[in-house]
């Protein structure tokens, strides 16, 4: 594990003050902190990033084999990295981890392709996150990998599966395949319906979510130990987002509720909640932009709502996105220019951070570029994705507070 950057010790407002959620004591207030950014071992291939860290400081994302045609999920636990494998050949079929796993008890979820042909070669939600040379023409399930043991979640009949977060009981949300055919609704080559789900605690156990009037297909992406559970309610469409991404949804108590948008008219789609019910995702904020992708990052809370939370100054001020909160309220998330050149922030107490400034506050401007921050836990250890100028690769790295 080498150690990239040290962050330089910044006064608490742009980093901890008012973080702590109603009824909670901010122990931080009035002190000065600094984060110590260490880069992660990776599999032997140019690209790696961690997009989970959970409250026992394992870190969870994928990492590309030597050849950068096929990458594998990977567990960083003490810096050490683990493989986890496939649910196929190891050497020709892709796994990844890609939504925040709050489980601190073993429980790490994903997708992987198996050696299955796909019967009906379609574009499945997978391939997006796979090489493009190697992401589709083969069954995709999602996972679950304890205790050194992978195992294939069921479907809802369809050939396709996709697990994404899971809480400490045990439950695994993600989406599923039925045998239902929507040529209205999906886009070829998608041809089938696909439900957001609920699995477990047993690996056979399946459960449909409820999607709201009028839609066809939808997607869970996360769950706190609450059970509330955040996702998408939309058409069948391409099976990755946009309009099965109409609807940014949450589920609690049996109920589904839109939580509303920013103003566009696709990719609502929320990606983590803690513990108190707060929500962070993207959204696109003009139906001018029909089913382009171009979101602002979201929080949402019962109390207020959906708020925007715009994006980093320029350069970096054409989109962004949140992937992770904590139970402190702090977000984390990507800012990108029009080019698609993205920084990681930190968002807290209504203040977007660019992370590469807290590196490098005289110049914004690191030898080792954080390019994005995909989750962050309760004690403000965030993990994500920079680019190595040094090595040429972009890496997984952690951020640990010093002294937490």
């Amino acid at each position: 594990m080498k150690v990239l950057i040290v962050l330089s010790i910044l006064p608490l407002a742009l980093l901890t003050a008012a973080a702590a959620s109603p009824g909670e004591t901010n122990s931080l207030q009035g002190e000065l902190i600094e984060y110590e950014v260490a880069q992660l071992d990776s599999l032997g291939g140019g690209s790696s990033a961690g997009f989970s860290i959970n409250n026992r400081g394992w870190v969870a994302g994928r990492s590309n084999l030597p050849d950068n045609q096929i990458r594998h999920a990977t567990l960083w636990r003490d810096g050490v990295l683990t493989d986890l494998g496939t649910l196929g050949d190891p050497e020709t079929r892709n796994s990844v981890v890609r939504w925040p796993v709050k489980s601190v008890r073993g429980l790490i979820t994903g997708i992987s392709q198996t050696d299955e042909p796909d019967p009906y070669n379609e574009n499945w939600s997978c391939s997006a996150f796979f090489p493009a040379a190697t992401g589709t023409g083969y069954r995709c399930l999602g996972f679950k990998w304890q205790k050194g043991e992978m195992t294939p979640l069921p479907t809802l009949g369809g050939t396709h599966g996709f697990a994404a977060g899971a809480n400490n009981a045990g439950r695994i949300v993600g989406w599923a395949e039925t045998k239902v055919e929507d040529p209205e609704n999906c886009e070829p080559p998608q041809r089938f319906q696909f439900l957001p789900v609920v699995y477990g605690p047993r690996d056979d156990q399946i459960r449909a979510l409820p999607l709201l009037a009028g839609d066809s297909s939808g997607a869970a992406t996360a769950i706190n130990d609450r059970g509330q559970i955040v996702g998408i309610s939309g058409i069948c469409d391409q099976a990755v987002g946009r309009f099965t991404a109409r609807h940014a949804v949450l589920w609690d108590k049996g109920e589904v509720i839109d939580i509303g948008n920013l103003g566009g008219v696709a990719w609502h789609t929320p990606n983590a909640i803690n513990r108190h019910g707060e929500v962070v995702g993207f959204s696109n904020f003009s139906a001018a932009d029909g089913g382009e992708y171009h979101p602002h990052a979201f929080l949402w809370t019962e109390e207020d709502g959906i708020r925007d939370l715009e994006t980093l100054p320029a350069p970096y001020d054409d989109n962004s996105d949140a992937w992770g909160i904590n139970k402190r309220g702090q977000a984390v998330g990507r800012s990108c220019d029009v080019d698609g050149n993205c920084h990681a922030f930190l968002w807290q107490d209504g203040v977007m951070t660019d992370l590469n400034c807290l590196v490098d506050p005289d110049g914004c401007d690191p030898d080792d570029t954080l390019i994005a921050a995909f989750d962050i836990d309760d004690r403000g250890r965030i993990t994500g994705q920079a680019f190595d100028d040094e090595g040429g690769a972009f890496v997984a790295y952690v951020a640990t507070p010093v002294g937490k």
